[in-house]
């Protein structure tokens, strides 16, 4: 029987005298670490794993940006303010330096909306909402001489219908608009071409808010039609104020011109001035007479057919006016049945 060896490690010892050599079962490595080694399959399975996890990471960020769910850093200067018509006419400079303040003391907390027009496009974004937040922060860059930025969320709207929406809405969550700001918004969208009309602006932009806030709104159209070059200051115009100013308009067709021109006569230097000069001439023919006569018999009261739909007697025959009229074919309907009776 063959006598076995005993094995031991390596031995590595500086001078002169090299370890004796002794024969093993295993090679011998420098400081007993064997290289590694990669098999060719397992390297090309690593690649292609390595290529599909980036693969599947690009997918996720386009569908993130594609869905509006990718916040990003944009350059202030790359962003189009005037990409749609404003919705909020104006901001106290009270208000603005408060936000200034806030945004300087911690930072953007809320992104904007822009929607992404085109690499060919300058500038590149077009602001949908977050008008505030961008003009405080331009504010801002401004004053310390620097390159401002804004955090951004990009949105692909299919048209400008929805782009305008989603500014509406963004404005009515956050800080709500005046009558007076919702129903100009309606009344320039319809003439840009956005809408058919002021109706149809009026049902998609504001769908969602009660059948008589967007009654109201409404009734401000029209003051917005007849007034909005000779009003100074439109957005202090009040509820109360605002929707008798759009009886009296349906009811007297010089009533806007006169108002036009003594507003610019008396040029009110203020709101209460100017709602002052209003009233008073809306209320000077109810008024009593210099003479000492009575008042002018006051109007009849309009009649409610339905909710949403009243009509009321004025001097030039029946008026029938609401919400409900521009819906489903109410008025089509109305106006068939009218024909009918006459003859027609």
């Amino acid at each position: 029987m063959a006598k076995r060896k005993r094995l031991s490690p390596p031995r590595f010892e500086t001078g002169a005298q090299a370890a004796p050599e002794t024969k093993s079962a295993f090679p011998t490595y420098p400081l007993g670490i064997a290289p590694t080694r990669t098999m060719p399959i397992a390297a090309v399975a690593g690649d292609a794993a390595g290529r599909a996890a980036l693969d599947e990471m690009s997918r996720s960020m386009d569908e993130a940006r594609a869905e509006g769910r990718l916040i990003q850093w944009l350059p202030i200067a790359e962003i189009d303010v005037g990409y749609l018509m404003r919705d909020r006419m104006g901001i106290d400079e009270e208000e603005m330096q408060t936000l200034v303040e806030s945004l300087r003391a911690r930072g953007q907390q809320v992104a904007i909306e822009v929607a992404d027009l085109g690499e060919g496009a300058s500038p590149r974004w077009g602001l949908i909402s977050g008008w505030r937040r961008l003009s405080a922060l331009r504010r801002i860059a401004e004053e310390d001489g620097a390159e401002g930025r804004v955090l951004a969320i990009p949105r692909s709207p299919r048209n400008a219908a929805e782009a305008y929406c989603a500014m509406v809405e963004e404005n009515e969550i956050r800080v709500g608009l005046s009558h007076y700001e919702r129903a100009r918004i309606v009344a320039r969208a319809a003439d840009a071409g956005v809408y058919e009309d002021d109706a149809a602006g009026l049902r998609a932009l504001f769908g969602a808010a009660p059948r008589a806030r967007r009654s109201k709104i409404g009734s401000f159209v029209r003051v917005v039609r007849a007034l909005d070059a000779a009003l100074r200051f439109p957005t202090a115009l009040g509820e109360r104020l605002g929707l008798e100013l759009a009886r009296r308009l349906d009811d007297e067709p010089d009533l806007a011109s006169r108002l036009s021109r003594h507003l610019a006569e008396a040029a009110p230097e203020d709101a209460a001035a100017e709602a002052k000069l209003l009233e008073a001439e809306l209320f000077r023919s109810e008024a009593p007479e210099a003479t000492g006569t009575s008042r002018r018999p006051a109007r009849p009261a309009p009649i409610e057919l339905q909710p949403g739909l009243s009509c009321r007697e004025t001097p030039k025959g029946l008026l029938i006016s609401g919400e409900l009229l521009e819906r489903d074919g109410v008025r089509e309907r109305i106006l068939a049945l009218l024909r009918e009776e006459m003859g027609g």
